[in-house]
Parts: C-alpha cells; structure tokens; sequence
C-alpha cells in the first residue's frame, strides 16, 4: 500500500466510502476501498440520485401526530413489520427523544451545517473526477394536491425561509409550464432550484472509485468481520476467510452493517435500516425536466439512469426480512396519479437499506475507544447529498486540517 504514505482502509464501497477514497488519495494517502460487492452495488445503487439541501430532522411533534396513521395505512408512506416491532423499540424510543423541541432545533442546525456546503463540495469532488456532466443543472420540484397539503408543508417552508435557501411558490398553469407531464390536479408546487440530480448513481460511485483508482487506490473484495488495534498502532481489517490486511488508519463507512464491528469495539450505536424500494422505468412514456417529490405520499420520481425512478417511503423490518415489493408498486401508482401520462414498461423492482440514525444526522467521527478507527456512516436519506462534505470533512480530520463545520454534533459517542 505505499512504503512512504500513510495507508487507509475504508470499509465499505458505497458513495461514501468512494468519496471518502477519492479525496483521501488526493491529499497523498494510499488508499484501500474493502467491500464485499462491488463498488456502488449496495445501497448506492438505487438512491434516489437527488442533492437534496433542503435538510429536515425525522422527528419531531409534526411527524409524531402522523406515525399512528401511517403505520395503520397499508399503503403508507411508513410500514413496520409486527415481527420487527420490539426488535425497533428502542430505537424508537430515542427517536421520539430527538424530537424534543430543543433537541430538534440542534439537529436541524448540525443538518443544514453540512447542507450549506453539499453543492459546492459535490461539484468540487465531479471535477476532481473528471466528470462533472453527472449532475444536471434543473432542480425540483415538491407537489401538493391541495391547498390544504400546501398548508400542512408551512414547517418545512419557514424551515428553508430560516436557513436562507431558495425557493419559489408555484400555482395553476405555471406548474405545468414547467413540469407539463404533471396532472391539472396539483394546486401547489415549491420549486427548489438548488436540489440537483445525478444521472446516474451508480455511474458515479463507478467514477469516483476510477478516478481514486487513478491517483493509485486499490480494491479489494471481501467480506468484513471486524478491525483490531495491532501492538505497533496500525489497525488490522479482519476479513471473514479469516485473512487481514493492515493500515495506519481504517474507515468505516459500510453503511449499516457498521454497527456490527463498531459493537464489537465496544462502541455501539443505535444504527438501524429504513428499507427503500424503487422502481426503474426504462420506457415511461413521458419525459420529465425536474425530479417531484410528493411530502404527503413520502416518495419522489426522478429521471435518472436512462428512464424514471420511482423510489422513497420507509419499511422498517431489519436486515434479513425478504423485500416487499407490493411497497414499490404502491409508490408507482401513487406516481401516476401525479404524472397521468406515466407508464410502466420494461421496469424493475429494487430494494435497499438505508443506514438510520434516530436523530437523522450522520456519524462523521474517529472512533471514542480505538485510535486510528474513524467511523462515516448513519447519513440516511441523503448519502448522496452529503457524500462529497463527507469526504472533505473526513479528510480534513484525518489529516489535520481544521474542518470548516462544527464536528461535535456527528461524534459517535454522543448518545
């Protein structure tokens, strides 16, 4: 791994771990990415491919008076498993906590402080690979059937009013002119000019671990089971097949199976899975400018990836539990009621598992017990949105550079 760099291994080659990489190698790291798939073939793969800025804490007193109905509508935008049920109270429980006024006016504050600065590092980190036509410029747009949806928003509107980002109010024949596909019956739209999308989410994670691979990264594939400190300070990555490989610094940012060896360091963390499903549309029928995000119905459609993505809502049933995928096939019929012209030809069902922290901002942090261990993952809903801020703060933490952001908020030992 380079006889005069320092040497890091970051365990998992999802968006974060690419980004992690890529940044590393840039600053004269030799970098190892470990994962036991392919780059970009975990959850990366079917992310919704939006920069979402537009940061809103999970919980609080808005979404707790909503859970009950949720979870009592089979076709609503949560959906927990019975079986799953006590396997998730306690994180329940700690979401609840977070939601506490005071709490929740921290979290937004620590989410926005990564936010502000997910475009420009985004776009910083496409040209430092060569490909910044991965992005497109058009951003998007959230709908509402009724004034009544529009009013039940006002949160997250004077949320983004607070924090200072753009948006515009939208109504009538002036949503249409923009997105004509949209159907006469939306009332509403909010258009978020700084929300971009990716063309292709696993395209760029391929991009990113080729541009890292340029600079001189290495892959190797292989399943994980835990990290130990060695007598001589490095830091050994302990594969199942029972080899290792040893580095000056190891990174974890395998998603949510990170919690599985940061339990084994003696530091949990209360890191669960919010599953995801999405359905790719290669032959839609429509063509679409911006990327929609329904709040009411809790998914988004987005062109990406040569069609329409169909994708969001939340299943909470663990790691194990077999995919569902009556769930993406509601959120398409709930599409074409937004998009009448939508059809669903040469489609396929995916399903992932995003990594859910019950305060919904991420862990970006060394390790509390084990030098030289550093942990980025927990980022839920917005890996993507924050991969590039992630990276650089990781970066700058591990090479000494004082991080632009306030870091104690993402430090894995504050709960």
């Amino acid at each position: 791994m380079g006889e005069n760099k320092r040497t890091v291994i970051i365990v998992g080659a999802g968006v974060i771990g690419a980004a992690i990489a890529l940044e590393l190698q840039r600053r004269g790291r030799q970098v190892t990415l470990v994962d036991k798939a392919g780059p970009g073939e975990g959850t990366s793969f079917g992310n919704m491919a939006s920069i979402a800025l537009d940061f809103a804490a999970g919980s609080g007193p808005s979404t707790w008076s909503k859970i009950p109905g949720w979870l009592l509508d089979p076709e609503g935008p949560v959906w927990l498993r019975p079986s799953y049920a006590l396997r998730m109270l306690p994180w329940f429980l700690r979401f609840v906590a977070a939601g506490r006024p005071s709490r929740l006016r921290e979290i937004e504050d620590a989410g926005m402080s990564l936010s502000r600065h997910a475009l420009s590092d985004f776009r910083a980190m496409l040209a430092a690979a060569g490909a910044p036509d991965l992005m497109t410029e058009e951003g998007c747009l959230s709908i509402y059937e009724t004034e009544a949806e529009f009013a039940g928003d006002r949160a997250h509107l004077e949320l983004m009013q607070r924090y200072g980002m753009e948006y515009k109010v939208l109504a009538g024949a002036e949503i249409r002119d923009h997105e004509p596909a949209l159907s006469p019956s939306i009332a509403k739209a909010v258009l978020l000019p700084d929300n971009k999308s990716i063309r292709d989410p696993y395209k760029l994670v391929l991009t990113l671990m080729e541009a890292a691979k340029a600079l001189g990264a290495t892959f190797v594939s292989g399943a994980v089971r835990t990290v130990e400190r060695q007598s001589d300070g490095d830091v050994a990555v302990l594969f199942e097949n029972g080899t290792r490989l040893q580095a000056n610094d190891v990174v974890l940012a395998a998603g949510v199976r990170t919690r599985f060896i940061a339990s084994a360091l003696g530091e949990p963390i209360p890191l669960e899975t919010e599953r995801g499903y999405h359905t790719q549309i290669m032959k839609p029928g429509i063509a679409m400018r911006y990327s929609i995000i329904w709040p009411r119905r809790a998914f988004m459609v987005t062109p990406t990836a040569g069609g329409i993505r169909v994708g969001g809502n939340v299943e909470l049933a663990g790691l194990d539990a077999p995919p569902d995928y009556r769930r993406p096939r509601i959120l398409v019929r709930h599409a074409q009621r937004a998009l009448p012209g939508l059809q669903v030809e040469d489609a396929k069902d995916w399903m992932g598992h995003r990594p859910a922290l019950p305060d919904t901002i991420p862990i970006i942090s060394p390790s509390s017990r084990v030098p030289g261990v550093w942990y980025a993952t927990g980022h839920g809903h917005l890996g993507l949105t924050f991969s590039a801020t992630t990276a650089r703060l990781m970066a700058d933490m591990m090479t000494g550079v004082t991080p632009a952001v306030d870091m104690t908020p993402f430090r894995i030992n504050r709960y």
